[in-house]
């Protein structure tokens, strides 16, 4: 999942160059990150993360220092440091954001997500609004489990790139917003298959029903809608209600005609239901 942090300008000054996390990721592998709580002082040294009084501009200085050389976690220190010890600086504005996407880069996603939000929290209306939004959404995104897994993170990161495509449908993190949203939708559809097949091999056919249909009306638009229709057609038909299941096998005929499960479903009531399927 590809993640480009775009430059961040403010007041006259760039204070973020294009990175992505898979080359900071590679080359945090030949780099080890310091702790800060021990060793020599200055810019270079163990000790830029701790609580030492710096003027604003050497310590942001200091932190953007280790955010190009890949030092993702002491540099996300040193961001909330400049907020921390200079909370009314223009640069505090600027060191909330930063931190928030080295945290991100570091796979540090609750930590990402909680400065992205302080920094929304207290920056509503500001121009770099969207990417909070964008880093937000992105956290929850990159915490996606498999579809046999609780969706409580995909459903975090639908609401949080929803809102992002909500509020700034112009902006330009909105178009990899919409194509997240769409890829999130069918991640859900899928876990819905995933709960109504496991209720079908159980026999337990009204659960399926319930299931397939969550799909139909909410998830239409993604790759699982034609299963879906045949899984209600199977299940229709295990409960006895055939015209139901002729129902939807025809909704599936009318809309996926050439699809695999139309023709299953076709051969599911041939041998079910001949004379609806006649008729149909």
């Amino acid at each position: 999942m590809a993640f480009r942090a775009v430059q961040v300008i403010e007041d006259g000054m760039t204070v973020k160059k294009s990175m992505r996390p898979a080359i900071l990721v590679a080359l945090l592998s030949g780099v080890t990150l310091m702790s800060g709580c021990s060793g020599r002082g200055g810019v270079d040294g163990p000790t830029d993360t701790a609580y030492v009084a710096r003027d604003v501009e050497s310590l942001y200085s200091a932190a953007k220092t280790r955010l190009d050389r890949g030092d993702l976690r002491v540099a996300a220190g040193l961001f909330d440091e400049v907020e921390r010890q200079h909370p009314y600086s223009p640069w505090a504005r600027r060191a909330q954001l930063m931190s928030a996407f080295a945290y991100y880069a570091d796979r540090e996603y609750g930590a990402a997500v909680q400065s992205a939000r302080r920094f929304l929290s207290i920056h509503p209306g500001n121009s770099d609004a969207p990417y909070a939004y964008y880093l937000i959404g992105m956290s929850y995104y990159e915490q996606i489990s498999d579809v046999e897994r609780d969706q409580g993170i995909t459903l975090q990161a639908l609401a949080a790139l929803t809102e992002l495509q909500r509020r700034y449908p112009r902006s330009e993190y909105a178009a990899d917003a919409r194509l997240k949203i769409d890829l999130l939708r069918d991640h859900l559809a899928g876990k819905e298959m995933e709960i109504g097949r496991y209720y079908q091999r159980s026999g337990q056919w009204l659960a399926s029903q319930l299931r397939f249909q969550n799909v139909i009306k909410n998830f239409q638009t993604t790759s699982h809608s034609a299963e879906a229709l045949y899984r209600l057609t199977e299940s229709s038909l295990a409960l006895g209600l055939r015209d139901e299941a002729l129902r939807y096998s025809s909704v599936l005929g009318a809309n996926y005609p050439g699809d695999e499960w139309y023709e299953k479903a076709y051969e599911l009531m041939e041998d079910h239901a001949p004379d609806l399927a006649s008729a149909g």
